[in-house]
């Protein structure tokens, strides 16, 4: 029914399709466990595989000279029975390998102590480290390791490690050698990435099965490393039962999505987005949206601003049309505008609502109008979410698509939460916003979240610190905006715009500088990007 554990190392962490995209939480991952054991794989045969993985990943990583010197840290759960394993076929490698058991080695049970059995007639030296004496003898051993595996904690860790445990991770973060971690870095929850108390700084991780979130959300992602998956012999069939509601966004997910341009295509055929927003001192933002819908490929863009800063736009932005709108004495957009809002609605294919917009209450007025009336999908940014504080029950009324893309302080403001609460959970709040109210969700920052009304959750992979400048939302609400006038769908377009507008970030990362560059730095290579991640996107249609 299932190859050997030999023919299982040969194809470690090798996956196709939607199956590699998953990411599981601590539950998911211990389903599928649980539900492969019934069906006929032996538990320690997941362990032996998953050792067997995380060996060859490490030999390919760490060990090319042969003479290097490992510790294995090893708790006394499975995390520490996949570390025996790794000891094991590291010592058959005629690798010099210490194993350092945080634990009572009565304490340790089932499949991971049977590979704990194992070692011994290798000789292979196991030492226990349970209080501060055993550490301190040990520590003269353990400065002498060149590499470390951290084996303690798996992904079922929910409270603050403590004690010596928490000690001896103090300690070998200290030395400064490369760590690897075994399924996740110790000290890491798997479902939000946050730490329990200290973590393991990790070079690489091996993961099994499937990547965790833990993996891609901050601050965990920092303690990661890469991220490297091991196949361990999960029938994908049981993966999909399961069906986890996360995935990650990547390359061949971005592809997939992409259609190419048929050649006869002209601006009329490649949709046209309407931009509201601007205000005193904020029309950069407004511009930026419009020339990065643009750049998006949209065929056309009109630009809605208030009247008295409609010279200045049309001589900022070419190759984009301007009409003035209504406005109050301070110079925002006032209520009094909707009619000719609406008037230049007719034959949009998408608004992008925000950006530079000002929270006037007047305004405020117009916005809850345009949502309540509107009929073609709505981006909704900045103050336009700002505005809508308090009142995100209009957003169950839409009778549209709509896609937000609030940064943490803009959730903070929309769902009544602390940034803190908001930082420390971001997958379960993006998701619980965009259920309740039925739109798509994008959670910017460090791993941005994009949510859905039907509950998935998808993790982007692109993007850097560098990006953390003024404009860099109001370029990716016009990118969104762009591929929804393209005929995209509102999840397709929030899922298009994060990843390239991450992927664009870090094509100036490595070209510029880890930080300096500019949002319209973003709009000159954001074409190239495209086209990059595009593949055949431009063929013979």
């Amino acid at each position: 029914m299932f190859s050997t554990t030999k023919e299982k190392c040969k194809i470690e962490h090798v996956f196709s399709g939607e199956i590699k995209m998953y990411i599981v939480t601590a539950g998911e991952m211990q389903q599928m466990d649980k539900s492969t054991i019934d069906f006929g794989l032996p538990g320690r045969v997941l362990m032996e595989n998953a050792g067997c993985g995380a060996t060859q990943i490490f030999l390919d990583r760490f060990c090319k000279k042969g003479s290097e010197k490992v510790g294995i840290l090893a708790g006394r759960g499975n995390n520490g029975g996949d570390g025996f394993v790794i000891a094991r076929r590291l010592a058959r490698k005629g690798i010099d390998v210490n194993v350092y058991l945080l634990s009572k080695t009565s304490l340790v049970k089932g499949d991971a102590l049977e590979n704990l059995k194992l070692l011994y007639p290798l000789q292979i030296p196991v030492f226990e480290i349970t209080g501060s004496k055993s550490f301190i003898t040990n520590q003269d051993f353990m400065q002498n390791r060149d590499i470390w595996v951290d084996a303690i904690f798996g992904t079922g860790l929910k409270s603050n490690i403590e004690g010596i445990i928490k000690d001896v991770i103090i300690y070998v973060n200290s030395l400064d050698k490369p760590v690897f971690a075994v399924d996740i870095a110790s000290g890491i929850d798997s479902d939000n990435g946050q730490m329990h108390g200290e973590c393991i700084h990790a070079e690489l991780t091996a993961t099994f099965g499937y990547a965790k979130l833990g993996h891609y959300l901050y601050p965990g992602a920092r303690c990661s490393g890469e991220i490297e998956i091991v196949d361990i012999g999960i029938p994908s069939f049981i993966a999909d039962k399961i069906a986890p509601k996360q995935g990650l966004l990547t390359h061949e997910r971005i592809s997939s999505i992409l259609e190419p341009r048929r050649k006869d295509a002209h601006k009329g055929s490649t949709g046209h987005v309407f931009v509201i927003g601007g205000s005193p001192g904020k029309t950069g933002a407004v511009s930026m949206t419009a020339m990065a819908a643009m750049r998006a490929g949209a065929g056309l863009v009109t630009l809605g601003v208030p009247k008295s800063l409609h010279c200045v736009i049309e001589s900022a932005t070419l190759e984009v049309m301007s009409c003035p709108l209504s406005e109050n004495s301070e110079g925002f957009l006032s209520e009094s505008s909707f009619d000719s809002v609406m008037h230049n609605v007719a034959g949009k294919k998408c608004i992008a609502l925000g950006p530079g917009l000002g929270t006037d209450p007047s305004t405020k007025k117009l916005l809850i109008r345009i949502l309540r009336e509107v009929q073609i999908p709505v981006v909704l940014d900045a103050d336009g979410l700002n505005l809508l504080a308090g009142q995100t029950d209009e957003l169950k009324k839409l009778k549209t698509p709509a896609v937000l893309t609030p940064h943490p302080g803009e959730m903070s403001r929309l769902t009544g939460k602390s940034i803190a609460q908001i930082q420390s959970n971001r997958v379960v709040c993006a998701r619980e916003f965009a259920t309740e109210h039925n739109v798509h969700l994008v959670l910017k920052g460090a791993g941005t979240v994009i949510a859905h009304p039907d509950g998935r959750v998808f993790i982007n992979s692109t993007g850097n610190s560098g990006m953390a400048s003024g404009g860099m939302g109001d370029v990716l609400t016009g990118i969104i905006a762009g591929f929804i006038a393209q005929n995209y769908t509102a999840e397709d377009a929030a899922k298009l715009g994060v990843y390239l507008h991450g992927a664009a970030g870090d094509a100036l990362s490595e070209s510029i500088g880890p930080f300096g560059y500019l949002a319209s730095d973003m709009l000159k290579i954001l074409p190239a990007q495209i086209g990059i991640y595009a593949n055949k996107c431009f063929g013979d249609l």
